[in-house]
């Protein structure tokens, strides 16, 4: 009875638990102002009046303006660059899923000829890089210099991608997958309509992965691709970030009134850039963000 009562009984804390705890939790809080408050510093500064912001501000905007974001859409190779990156990555996502995960259930299968020679060997290319020559010279090989297919074929199947998938999917029944073959079920029934959908949390973990990574891809457009009409949005932002200054001018000769020239300074370009490129990716994170955290344990931990 006497240990009943104690478990009831809540345990004070001691001054030192305290102190402990009080410590924690103020390391935890400026570890969070510190990864936040540099974006947010660039959020305010893209939206602030370029020259009251160039005087210095710490947590609230000066002004508000618009014309830096203006001035950067009024140029002709922006939009179809935007255009370009959306399209990427998209299609380079969603070939990446279909690819990564099939190649992924194809090894899972105990009847699958030299299935753990492909697995091992697709393993090792984590391992082994020839280096950005032998790739270049592989990618005109293959004829992808200077075109769209430069951008989503090459990480169709992608390792890391494949190691993740394969432990997730060993984790499942594997009675669902008999029962669909003594119903006649062929491969193809059995990972689109059973495997592939119980696979919704490490698919939505791979989804947030390759959607990042195609976004914030400029390399291959860099090495490659010399079509202006392919330039992908980091590529030209890029461009721009490195001559802040050319682009002053050249978003300056594209705005009317001579007031709205002076605003744009190239700290605020580079704001702004810096801005559009990260905004996107934010909004598309919280739709998969429920499955990235139980995807990402089930698909890199065994049971």
């Amino acid at each position: 009875m006497k240990k009943l009562v104690d478990k009831g009984v809540k345990k004070k804390k001691s001054a030192g638990d305290a102190i402990a705890d009080f410590l924690i939790y103020l390391v935890c809080l400026l570890f969070i102002i510190l990864c936040i408050y540099p974006f947010y510093y660039i959020m305010i500064y893209s939206i602030s009046d370029p020259n009251q912001a160039a005087t210095g501000m710490v947590l609230l905007p000066k002004g508000f303006s618009l014309e830096t974001f203006r001035g950067i859409f009024r140029l002709n190779d922006i939009p179809s660059a935007f255009v370009v990156s959306v399209l990427r990555s998209i299609i380079g996502t969603v070939l990446t899923i279909a690819g990564s995960s099939f190649f992924a259930y194809l090894v899972t299968n105990q009847k699958m000829f030299g299935r753990k020679f492909v697995y091992r060997f697709v393993i090792l290319t984590m391992y082994i890089n020839a280096g950005l020559i032998p790739w270049y010279m592989t990618m005109r090989l293959y004829g992808l210099q200077n075109s769209f297919l430069l951008y989503v074929v090459p990480g169709i199947v992608t390792a890391y991608y494949v190691i993740l998938i394969k432990t997730y999917m060993e984790q499942l029944p594997k009675e669902l997958e008999e029962s669909a073959k003594i119903d006649g079920a062929g491969i193809f029934t059995i990972f689109a309509r059973i495997i592939f959908p119980l696979s919704k949390p490490i698919i939505a973990t791979i989804a947030v992965y390759a959607i990042v990574g195609h976004w914030n891809s400029w390399t291959d457009n860099y090495f490659l691709v010399t079509d202006a009409r392919l330039q992908t949005l980091q590529m030209v932002l890029y461009n721009y970030l490195n001559q802040a200054n050319r682009f002053q001018n050249m978003s300056s000769s594209a705005l009317d009134s001579s007031a709205a020239v002076s605003m744009i300074t190239p700290t605020s370009i580079k704001m702004c850039i810096t801005v559009i490129v990260v905004i996107p990716i934010m909004c598309v994170y919280p739709f998969l963000q429920r499955y990235f955290v139980k995807g990402i344990m089930m698909g890199a931990v065994k049971g």
